[in-house]
């Protein structure tokens, strides 16, 4: 059978990935449930693996089709990046109902919090502490991932390696201060409407830390084998517009959570 085309769409191959990644994530959801009724991990852990594994063997194939066969031709990376527009727009309304949960009970306070903002017997975090330094952490990351991606246009392999290699340290840097941050914190996610929208709003946003970094990571491994050029590096591209748009979400976090909120 003959391997041309006369599109320049690409058909994906029939692949098991889909299916692997989507029974990964509900044993995983389903293990987390437990962990927080039995304390045990077990299951969420063979769910981690799981995800783990489909995402490297996907990732394996998406590198394969895109950077070895050709096969993401300029109309095919218009589509991809259309497609990473479209997410990040999606996640941009998944954080907003976290502020408008927040914002509903900060405004107007309830009788049933003391008609207080924060709520009677919560101490909220100090702002210019850990959240400050997290700020600058990721502002200078969006910097290094900027700088990374200068790098790339011009051809300088030391330049994007580097800034890449900074970025992954400080989004790493910024996960190891908010975990730090939660083991400290005066209050928890069952401390009344405060606790709840703290946490989910910032313990989202750590989550999507971690998959920016892992999105990053991946991207500096493939630099490290020469996967992109100047004209063709659209995975890095995708993966700098997610961080960024996790710098953004921090901003709005911190001036609204943590410096406004408390």
């Amino acid at each position: 059978m003959s391997t041309h085309s006369n599109h320049p769409f690409h058909l994906v191959d029939k692949s098991p990935w889909p299916l692997t990644g989507a029974i990964g994530a509900m044993i995983m959801m389903i293990g987390l449930i437990k962990w927080f009724h039995m304390f045990n991990q077990e299951l969420m852990m063979v769910g981690m693996t799981i995800m783990i594994l489909t995402m490297i063997q996907w990732w394996r194939d998406i590198v394969r089709e895109g950077t070895y066969q050709g096969l993401h031709t300029n109309f095919v990376t218009k589509g991809l990046r259309w497609g990473m527009i479209l997410f990040i727009t999606s996640e941009v309304f998944f954080f907003l109902s976290f502020f408008w949960a927040f914002f509903h009970s900060s405004l107007s306070p309830t009788i049933d919090i003391g008609s207080l903002w924060p709520p009677l017997g919560i101490e909220p975090f100090n702002p210019l502490q850990i959240p400050l330094l997290n700020t600058a952490i990721l502002l200078s990351s969006g910097v290094t991932v900027t700088w990374a991606h200068h790098g790339l246009l011009e051809n300088n392999y030391n330049q994007a390696l580097q800034g890449l290699f900074m970025t992954v340290i400080l989004g790493l840097y910024f996960t190891a201060l908010q975990a730090y941050e939660y083991i400290e914190a005066p209050f928890t996610i069952a401390d009344s409407v405060y606790g709840s929208t703290f946490f989910m709003a910032t313990g989202f946003h750590g989550l999507h830390v971690i998959i920016g970094t892992t999105f990053l990571l991946t991207c500096l491994l493939r630099h490290m084998f020469l996967h992109f050029s100047s004209f063709h590096h659209f995975g890095f591209e995708a993966a700098a517009w997610y961080w960024h748009f996790v710098d953004v979400v921090w901003l709005f976090l911190y001036i609204s959570i943590y410096w406004w909120g408390s």
